[in-house]
């Protein structure tokens, strides 16, 4: 990560905006075994590439476009249940974090506010970060749709790759979004957390080219040396 040093040395931001799946939570999996049941279930077979098409889309997106693939709209709805039941179930058995970010979450935590910004369902987020014991550490998680945040009731927020999950997690975090980052994991969520203002940590398998320079910087791990370098400076003393 070295171009850590030129993208954002000389910043550092006033909040942290987390996603959860395949950034906190090793869920990404579950999701594509779940996927994968539904196919099976109703006797249908997922296009090419459908996997990294389906990456960090809302579940209800991601039932329309399996039943839109497989040539079968009028499933769209059944499919997409089915797609959340298979999930929860997945999920409730195997709470993962993914490598790092445990540690990054803790050495934030109490420093400035933390926030989540996700397209999964609220119970499944919090339920996953309780399991995982991070949840504490988290002032507000924030979904799309018809579920509202922690701290905003009652108010619309639309799934990513729309800005609203991380502009209103930034705004209960009181922080500019030009002062808060973002760590994703994919493009989808990079777009949202772009549109929304946000300064973007890109994580996991670097992406293609036209891609990559999307985000300021791409880690493979949020344990990578240089990014957990750049976070301590945040605190450093001022050099004279």
């Amino acid at each position: 990560m070295n171009d850590t040093t030129n993208a954002l040395a000389d910043w550092s931001p006033e909040a942290v905006v987390f996603d959860c799946d395949g950034t906190l939570m090793d869920t990404e999996v579950h999701w594509q075994d779940a996927r994968n049941q539904v196919f099976q279930e109703f006797g249908l077979h997922p296009a090419p590439g459908f996997a990294e098409r389906a990456k960090g889309v809302h579940y209800v997106d991601c039932g329309r476009l399996m039943a839109q693939e497989a040539d079968k709209p009028e499933l769209a709805e059944e499919m997409t249940g089915s797609l959340l039941r298979h999930f929860m179930v997945q999920v409730a058995k195997d709470p993962v974090t993914m490598p790092g970010a445990a540690d990054l979450v803790r050495r934030l935590s109490g420093r400035l506010p933390l926030a989540v910004a996700s397209n999964c369902p609220v119970e499944v987020v919090e339920s996953s970060l309780e399991r995982a014991g991070l949840l504490s550490h988290f002032e507000h998680v924030v979904v799309p749709n018809d579920e509202s945040p922690r701290g905003v009731k009652g108010e619309p927020v639309r799934p990513k790759p729309w800005p609203d999950v991380y502009e209103t997690a930034a705004r209960l975090c009181g922080a500019a979004p030009e002062r808060t980052l973002a760590v994703e994991d994919s493009m989808t969520g990079v777009e949202s957390a772009l549109r929304a203002g946000l300064r973007v940590v890109g994580v996991g398998p670097r992406p293609a080219p036209e891609d990559v320079v999307r985000a300021d910087v791409w880690v493979p791990v949020l344990n990578a040396p240089d990014l957990l370098a750049w976070v301590e400076s945040w605190w450093a003393p001022a050099r004279r």
